[in-house]
C-alpha cells in the first residue's frame, strides 16, 4: 500500500513537471512579434539635441559642449543645436562658442527669437490682459532684415545656420510676442520669401493645428516655408498625426522643436521610472507623428538630458538610445509599433545598418520576438538602461535566420544595433556613365513596366506620380551638377532627385516637357545642387512618363539664366548686379538681361529677384525655363 502511494506520489510529481514545462514552452512559443519591414520606407532623420541659451542661463563649458555633441562613451550624440535670436544684436556674440563647436562636431544648428527688436514693437490688450507685445504691421519687412542680419552674422563669425524659425511659441506668449495665425500667415506669404535661410514656423507651443493650417493652405506661405516646426507641451498621441501636412507639405520637413516631458521641477532629471516617459515620447513623435527631429528645452538643466554638474541624467540616457544611433540620414521604416501590453518598438536603416528601439514600460519581464525578414542580419549589439543601468552594452546577439527572442527587463529601453555589412552592398556605379533606368534596385509602383524604347533597348513605361525607383550606392565622386535624361510623355511633369530615401534631401528636379508622343523621345537636362561621394540615388517621379536612360555631369548643361553678369557662376554677385538693376542704378543689356529674366516671362522684375535667391539658397534647383 505504501509502494503505491509513493508510485502515485512520484507519477503525480512529474505530471506536474512535465506541465510547467509543457506551459512553459507554449508561453515561448507564444510571445509576440515585432516585425521590421525594411522596403517600408517613412521619414528621413534629421537627428536629435537640445537649446542653449547663454543670455538666460550661463553657457555650457567646453566640456559639457563635448559631452553634448560628441558621440563616444559618456557622450549624448547630439545632432541639432537650437540658439536664440536676442532682439539685441549686442548679444549676438554669446551664441558663437557652442554653435561653432556644435557645427564642428557634425551638428547642425538653427535659431528661434522670441522678440523683435523694441523699436518694432507695440503693446496691445489682449483678452482683457494690458501690455501684451506684437510686431507692428509696418515693420515686417525691417523684422525680416532683423532674421537676415542674425544669419549673416551668424555666417559671418563661423556658424552656418540650418535654418531661423519666425517666432517662438506665438500663441503662448505671455512674456514674450503673439501672433495670430492671420499675421503669421502674412508674415510667411510676403515676407519670409526674403530670407536667406530656410525658414521655420510656427513653433506653436501645443502644435495646434489652427496656427499652422493657413499656412498649408496658401500656396505662397507654403513656398516660402521650409521646416513646420511644433512644441509638444501637453500635445496627446492623438494629436501628433497632421493630414493636412502629410497632403501639402512634401518636400517640407517636419521637427518637434522644443518640450520637456513629463513636467518637471528641480532635480526630476534621474527619477525612475518618470525618465521613461521621455522615451515613449520620443517614439511617439517618431512613429505616431512622423516627426524628423525632436529637440529638448535646456540641454543642461535639473530636468534636462545633461544635469547642472555635466554629467548625463537618466533622462539624457533615454534621448541617447535615440540620438547615439539612430544618427542623420537614417530613414524610419515600419516596425510592429506595440507588439505587446506597455511595449513599444521603432527601427530605423541607413544603408546595411538598422537599428530598433525597444521600450518596456512593465514593471514585468517581457518576452517578444523580433523579425527582419530578409534583413540577412547575422549579428546584433544590444544596450540597455534601467533603473541600475545606464546605456550599458550588453552580451551581443548572433542570428542564423531572419527572428531573434529576446526578454527585455521590467521598465527597460534597449536599442538593437545590427552589425554593418550584414546585407548584400551592390557594386558601386559611376554617375558619370550612363546609366539604363530599368537597372534599378528596388522600386515603388504598381503599374511601372518595362517597354521598348525608340533606339531598339529598354526603359520604363506605365510610370505614375509618386512612384519612384532606386538606384543604389551611385559614385559621384567630386561632384556632380547637372543631370540628364532621355525621356518621352504626353503632358509636362517633373523627376526628383533625391539622396538615400525617396523624401531625402531634393538636389535637383527635372522639368520634363512634352515631346508630343511616348514614342518620341529626347534628352532633357537641368542643373543640379552639387553632389559629392556615394550616395543611394531616388529618381522620383511626379506625373506619366517614359524614360531610357540618365547620367550626370560635370558644370552646366542649362542655358545660363540666373548668371546675371555672365562669369559662368550663378552666386550673391548676380543678386547684387539685378538688385542694382531693379533700383535702376545700372543696365541691363542683351545676354545679361535674358539671363536675369529667371521665370522667361520677357520682363527682369521681382520675381526673377526672388527665384535667383531662392536658387542660390537651394530652395529651388532650377529655374521655371
Amino acid at each position: 500500500m505504501c509502494n503505491l502511494k509513493r508510485l502515485q506520489i512520484i507519477a503525480l510529481a512529474l505530471l506536474v513537471v512535465l506541465t510547467q514545462a509543457f506551459c512553459f514552452t507554449m508561453m515561448a512559443d507564444a510571445a509576440e512579434t515585432a516585425t521590421i519591414d525594411l522596403s517600408a520606407e517613412r521619414q528621413l532623420i534629421r537627428g536629435f539635441g537640445g537649446m542653449n541659451h547663454p543670455i538666460w542661463i550661463s553657457d555650457l563649458t567646453a566640456e559639457q559642449r563635448e559631452t553634448a555633441f560628441g558621440n563616444g562613451e559618456g557622450q549624448l550624440g547630439f545632432s541639432i543645436l537650437r540658439i536664440h535670436v536676442d532682439e539685441n544684436r549686442n548679444n549676438w556674440s554669446r551664441e558663437l562658442a557652442t554653435a561653432k563647436k556644435a557645427i564642428e562636431k557634425g551638428a547642425i544648428v538653427f535659431a528661434s527669437p522670441w522678440n523683435p527688436p523694441s523699436d518694432m514693437v507695440e503693446f496691445f490688450t489682449r483678452n482683457g490682459v494690458p501690455n501684451q507685445k506684437r510686431l507692428r504691421y509696418d515693420k515686417y519687412a525691417a523684422y525680416a532684415q532683423h532674421l537676415n542680419d542674425f544669419v549673416a552674422y551668424m555666417k559671418n563669425n563661423g556658424v552656418d545656420l540650418y535654418a531661423i524659425s519666425v517666432q517662438n511659441e506665438p500663441d503662448y506668449a505671455h512674456e514674450w510676442t503673439w501672433w495670430t495665425p492671420q499675421e503669421m500667415l502674412r508674415f510667411m506669404k510676403e515676407y519670409a520669401g526674403s530670407i536667406n535661410c530656410r525658414v521655420m514656423a510656427p513653433e506653436s507651443f501645443q502644435y495646434l493645428k489652427n496656427v499652422s493650417d493657413p499656412i498649408l493652405n496658401d500656396p505662397q506661405a507654403l513656398a516660402n516655408l521650409d521646416i513646420l516646426g511644433a512644441h509638444f507641451y501637453g500635445t496627446s498621441v492623438n494629436n501628433m498625426p497632421y493630414p493636412l501636412f502629410e497632403q501639402k507639405g512634401a518636400g517640407k520637413d517636419l521637427w518637434m522643436t522644443e518640450v520637456y516631458v513629463p513636467n518637471s521641477n528641480s532635480n526630476s532629471a534621474d527619477r525612475w521610472p518618470e525618465a521613461l516617459e521621455v522615451a515613449h515620447n520620443m517614439h511617439n513623435a517618431l512613429v505616431e507623428g512622423n516627426f524628423q527631429a525632436y529637440v529638448w528645452w535646456y540641454i543642461r538643466r535639473n530636468y534636462g538630458p545633461m544635469k547642472d554638474d555635466g554629467t548625463i541624467s537618466k533622462r539624457g540616457y533615454m534621448m541617447a538610445h535615440y540620438s547615439k544611433f539612430v544618427r542623420p540620414g537614417y530613414v524610419r521604416v515600419n516596425a510592429t509599433k506595440n507588439p505587446t501590453y506597455n511595449v513599444y518598438v521603432s527601427a530605423y536603416k541607413k544603408d546595411n545598418n538598422v537599428v530598433a528601439v525597444v521600450i518596456n514600460k512593465s514593471t514585468e519581464s517581457k518576452t517578444i520576438n523580433i523579425s527582419v525578414p530578409g534583413g540577412k542580419i547575422r549579428k546584433w549589439e544590444r544596450y540597455v538602461t534601467t533603473g541600475s543601468k545606464n546605456l550599458r552594452k550588453e552580451s551581443d546577439i548572433n542570428t542564423s535566420g531572419d527572428t531573434f527572442q529576446i526578454t527585455l527587463e521590467p521598465q527597460s529601453v534597449t536599442t538593437f544595433v545590427s552589425e554593418a555589412g550584414g546585407t548584400d552592398v551592390p557594386d558601386e556605379r559611376s554617375a558619370f556613365s550612363r546609366l539604363e533606368v530599368e537597372e534599378y534596385n528596388d522600386i515603388k509602383s504598381s503599374t511601372i513596366q518595362t517597354v521598348g524604347t525608340a533606339g531598339g533597348g529598354q526603359g520604363l513605361g506605365y510610370i505614375e506620380n509618386g512612384d519612384y525607383t532606386l538606384y543604389k550606392n551611385i559614385d559621384f565622386k567630386d561632384g556632380a551638377t547637372s543631370f540628364t535624361a532621355l525621356v518621352t510623355t504626353t503632358a509636362d511633369t517633373s523627376i526628383e532627385l533625391r539622396l538615400d530615401s525617396p523624401t531625402g534631401t531634393l538636389v535637383g528636379t527635372l522639368p520634363v516637357v512634352s515631346t508630343g508622343g511616348f514614342n518620341a523621345y529626347e534628352e532633357q537636362s537641368c542643373n543640379i545642387n552639387k553632389v559629392t561621394g556615394k550616395h543611394d540615388l531616388y529618381l522620383v517621379f511626379k506625373g506619366a512618363v517614359n524614360i531610357d536612360w540618365f547620367i550626370f555631369g560635370e558644370g552646366s548643361t542649362v542655358g545660363s539664366k540666373g548668371d546675371v553678369n555672365g562669369d559662368g557662376e550663378i552666386d550673391s554677385t548676380d543678386v547684387t548686379l539685378l538688385k542694382r538693376y531693379l533700383l535702376r542704378k545700372t543696365s541691363l543689356t542683351g545676354d545679361n538681361f535674358s539671363n536675369a529674366d529667371t521665370n522667361g516671362d520677357g520682363e527682369v522684375d521681382s520675381t526673377d529677384l526672388t527665384l535667383l535667391k531662392r536658387y542660390i539658397l537651394r530652395k529651388i534647383t532650377s529655374f521655371p525655363v
